[in-house]
């Protein structure tokens, strides 16, 4: 049966998916030439009850209630301004060296970017996730690393066209559908940019600290300002910065080039208020490792490119435990 609503086609389906996400599923007149135009069965016709009186300071300013993700201690955000300077990498490795520091340590990834998901060809997972008896999709897991992504819902060679109501609804059931407890650390990838997903999950969800990626380049530091002074805003604290790219080592003699330029990371870190975590040099072996699904802490853990991510790792640790002191 269709029903017509302005700028929006909306069916209703005879039976649920296999992740039994609802039975609505509208479709924006823009998204039809897609073939997976809703997977999570988002319904838009949900609405604030009428005469919902605010109960406290957050809903007053129209803010939703911070609730934490079952079983999760610790929820670190990975984000840059900038698309293309390799934040999905650096997230993966980062959450690959925290589980090596301390091998009882349990991780997960959350990949939030909706309209390119990159954690399943990092991470070397396909397939479908099952449900359990509760309804919940159980992450795919590999390298002892729970990971969930919109790239295990739909065909990876899919152009995934949604606006942003779908969007948030898909990035709401991926935060709270999802058994993702127990873990010590959720590390979300978190998709380019300063909108939606970035404030949506800032001010649902209780977050340790942003971790900010960036390259020396200065359209990369721009918008890294941006994103350090959005997580500002929404009262997220930031742990630190990583320059990605900071630097090339020639493989035959050593000679080092600044490709992008020198320094960028620590000038902005000291502008900021913040501090450089790391600087990574860009190196052949890393794009192949992440292109082939098997990262470098992995393939290479003795490297000194894992040891620079195990590095930022102790330093994430002991920022978060210097916060828990500060709140204690």
């Amino acid at each position: 049966m269709l029903l017509k609503t302005t700028g929006v086609i909306i069916f209703k389906s005879a039976r649920k998916s296999k992740w039994g996400l609802g039975i609505w599923k509208p479709i924006n007149v823009a998204c039809c030439m897609s073939s997976h135009s809703n997977p999570f069965g988002v319904n838009l016709s949900e609405t604030k009850p009428a005469g919902e009186t605010p109960t406290n300071d957050r809903k007053m300013r129209g803010l939703p209630k911070k609730l934490p993700i079952a079983g999760v201690n610790h929820v670190i955000v990975v984000a840059s301004g900038k698309g293309g300077v390799g934040k999905s990498t650096t997230a993966v490795n980062l959450a690959l060296a925290l589980s090596q520091i301390d091998q009882s340590c349990k991780v997960g990834i959350l990949d939030a970017d909706i309209y390119g998901p990159s954690i399943p060809t990092l991470m070397n997972l396909s397939g479908q996730p099952e449900l359990n008896h509760q309804k919940l999709m159980i992450p795919l897991v590999n390298f002892g690393i729970k990971c969930m992504s919109m790239g295990f819902l739909v065909d990876e060679k899919s152009a995934i066209v949604w606006r942003g109501l779908m969007v948030m609804s898909a990035v709401q059931k991926l935060l709270r559908e999802v058994l993702w407890g127990p873990l010590d650390y959720l590390i979300i990838d978190m998709p380019p940019g300063t909108g939606d997903v970035q404030l949506s999950i800032s001010q649902n969800v209780p977050i340790s600290g942003s971790v900010i990626v960036t390259t020396p380049q200065d359209l990369a530091l721009l918008d890294a300002r941006r994103a350090i002074d959005m997580f500002s805003q929404v009262n997220v604290p930031n742990l630190g910065i990583i320059e990605n790219m900071s630097v090339f080592l020639c493989p035959k003699c050593g000679h080092q080039e600044h490709i992008f330029g020198e320094d960028g990371g620590k000038n902005i870190a000291k502008e900021m208020g913040s501090e450089i975590l790391g600087e990574i040099p860009l190196n052949r072996s890393l794009c192949q490792t992440s292109d082939s699904g098997q990262p470098i802490v992995i393939t290479q853990p003795d490297s000194p490119l894992s040891q620079i991510y195990k590095s930022i790792a102790l330093k994430v640790i002991k920022k978060l435990e210097d916060q828990g002191k500060h709140l204690s």
